[in-house]
């Protein structure tokens, strides 16, 4: 009985923490300095391809932590997308349209999410530049000088995620670069 327990209890504490990584993710991605000063368009699209940008530099990075890392990927995952599911219905959203709409948001951020990784892993700067614009910016027109800043963030980040120690990752206390 004590085991059945310990194990329900695990899985409410990771929840719990997931839900604190989540947190942190759009804490990140909602700083007025991304809005304001690199002119990411301050909607709920914005947002979503801000929060998608952050959780898809950091989740990876977190799974990559021995043991405890896949488990609080997947809690942190989980709860991003009941976060968005229930924001779909706050906007109105009837129960016919959600789940297409849930499959939509998924298939994006997998998506968004793997042209980030293959643009930093190749190192190649215009792959990057190129995916920004056509996820966060949506392909509206910004300077080539916002465009640059968003890339070097971007780029600041996932090397500060590879340095960053294994703890603060798992604590969701990883320090982003200023953006």
């Amino acid at each position: 009985m004590r085991t059945l327990l310990s194990f329900f209890s695990r899985g409410r504490d990771r929840s719990r923490q997931g839900a604190w990584i989540y947190n942190a993710l759009v804490d990140q991605a909602r700083r007025p300095q991304f809005y304001e000063s690199l002119e990411v368009p301050d909607t709920i699209d914005g947002r979503f391809d801000l929060i998608v940008l952050h959780a898809g530099l950091y989740l990876p990075r977190l799974k990559s932590v021995r043991a405890e890392g896949k488990p609080l990927a997947q809690a942190a995952f989980d709860q991003m997308f009941a976060n968005m599911e229930e924001s779909l219905r706050e906007l109105g959203n009837g129960d016919m349209s959600v789940p297409k709409k849930m499959q939509s948001m998924i298939q994006a951020f997998y998506g968004r999410a793997a042209a980030y990784d293959v643009a930093l892993r190749e190192g190649d700067v215009g792959s990057l530049r190129a995916a920004l614009h056509r996820n966060v910016y949506r392909g509206a027109e910004v300077t080539s000088t916002k465009l640059d800043a968003l890339s070097t963030y971007v780029r600041a980040a996932s090397e500060a995620l590879k340095a960053a120690d294994d703890t603060d990752i798992v604590a969701g206390t990883f320090a982003w670069p200023a953006p």
